[in-house]
């Protein structure tokens, strides 16, 4: 299979960078799309060119370090699924592919295809996590939790922090991302001493990291590679409300 790629090339944060493109032949569709990436590196390193710089780590869809704009959709074409699980089974012989970062302001370019998304961990930092000594571990059924508040504290919690939510939104919206983390720890009771001061905190630092107002266009929704619901960014408005009014 023979691919035009259009990448994304910036030297550093303050290059303009501009899409430059590459030709790549004899791609076998049982590869990902990392790994075609990694050929056109070998090429270009062994033509003494600098090779395209990207994030990967895990590469089974656990990470979220792989976050790519491909063909303008966040980790590519399938659905719920990161780019590194994305396979060149999904294309065929021909096809040009244009390959982008993440477009955000709270997410700026660092070099080629990586973007620098330490934001999401800062807003982690002002409150996604239980600081509250509970001593030693309790038995398993020793905290009594309904099934249905398990199941979608569970799903929050499967929020990999890639950032997809943000670079599908038209406005760069973190709401995703952050009603995700607050609803983890508001649907469970070790959450609770802290949940007023944890949700004003982040959603204070998700405001100060630039990121965009939710609008309910749902795009976070469709390029969550986990499937996370935008019921959660309801429950995220509901506990800010409710936070802000035991403040007053």
């Amino acid at each position: 299979m023979n691919l035009t790629l259009k990448v994304w090339r910036q030297k550093d944060a303050k290059d303009t960078g501009r899409f430059v493109e590459y030709k790549v032949s004899d791609i076998t569709t049982e590869i990902s799309f990392l790994e075609m990436l990694d050929i056109l590196n070998e090429e270009l390193v062994a033509k003494g060119e600098d090779a395209i710089s990207f994030d990967h780590d895990c590469r089974e869809g656990i990470c979220g370090m792989c976050a790519l704009m491909i063909d303008g959709q966040a980790h590519g074409k399938d659905k719920e699924a990161t780019t590194c699980q994305l396979h060149m089974r999904r294309y065929k012989d021909g096809d040009t592919i244009t390959i982008e970062p993440f477009r955000a302001k709270g997410f700026p370019v660092v070099k080629d295809l990586v973007v620098d998304r330490s934001a999401f961990d800062r807003i982690m930092a002002a409150g996604g996590f239980v600081s509250i000594a509970t001593g030693n571990p309790q038995d398993a059924n020793a905290i009594l939790i309904p099934k249905h508040k398990a199941e979608k504290a569970m799903d929050a919690a499967s929020c990999i922090g890639c950032g997809a939510c943000v670079a599908a939104c038209p406005n760069a919206s973190a709401m995703l991302f952050v009603a995700a983390k607050v609803s983890q720890y508001a649907l469970l009771p070790q959450g609770q001493p802290e949940r007023e001061k944890r949700v004003l905190a982040m959603r204070e630092a998700m405001d100060a990291e630039g990121f965009g107002h939710c609008t309910n266009e749902y795009e976070c929704e469709a390029a969550c590679p986990k499937g996370i619901k935008v019921s959660n960014i309801a429950r995220l408005n509901r506990e800010f409300l409710r936070a802000t009014a035991i403040a007053e």
